[in-house]
């Protein structure tokens, strides 16, 4: 009887802990947590039902990790705010898997995303042919943004963060040194002075860091 009292009362205790905890962490839809977010919950999970099996080991056991893995979480959430780098290593980067009608094969193969989990996102989407798409991107999050022609089409960060995104001005059709010399002559030398630069509708939009403003 002891035993289950004990088991009781860390089971709330550790509800309120884990509830706090994920307060501070933020607002995230399970779609959108990050590696470093999963492999955090997975942990905790596995730490609170040790404390549960084992109530004869001591509740700080448990919490002590628990506020351990929140300042790990804090930390390389605010790394990765500051770094673009540092987001593209551990979330990943969306992947064009169909441009103007044509599935591009080679990066299927390299996201391992089959045919059939194309056809049944397109479905979902209800979007009946893959010649309906004039863009459709694999999110990090494993969900399939789809453009289809007559939709507002997808626009590119060409700057991110200071960083300029090759990969982005390939598929736009655009080279560095047209960034470049596009960004000069509105009087920026400086790349990393930068916050997020696009191309709209033939034109260069761009935002520069509150410090650089």
């Amino acid at each position: 009887m002891p035993d289950l009292v004990i088991i009781g009362f860390r089971t709330v205790l550790l509800y309120v802990v884990i509830l706090v905890i994920l307060r501070i962490m933020g607002k995230r839809e399970v779609g959108e947590l990050s590696i470093i977010d999963v492999v955090i919950f997975v942990i905790m999970a596995e730490v609170a039902a040790i404390s549960l099996d084992s109530p004869d080991k001591k509740l700080s056991h448990a919490i002590v990790p628990m506020i351990i893995l929140l300042f790990i979480q804090i930390l390389t959430s605010f790394i990765s705010l500051k770094s673009k780098k540092f987001r593209d290593i551990v979330d990943g980067d969306p992947t064009l898997i169909i441009r103007d009608g044509v599935i591009l094969e080679s990066e299927m193969r390299k996201q391992r995303y089959n045919l059939d989990d194309l056809f049944q996102q397109l479905r979902e989407q209800q979007i009946g042919s893959v010649y309906e798409v004039s863009y459709a991107f694999l999110e990090p999050s494993g969900n399939l943004s789809v453009f289809k022609y007559e939709n507002v089409q997808p626009v590119l960060a060409l700057i991110s963060d200071g960083v300029v995104q090759e990969r982005h001005l390939k598929l736009v059709g655009k080279t560095k040194d047209w960034l470049d010399k596009e960004l000069s002559s509105h009087g920026i030398y400086d790349v990393r002075h930068v916050f997020y630069c696009s191309i709209e509708n033939g034109e260069l939009k761009f935002q520069l860091k509150e410090k650089f403003q």
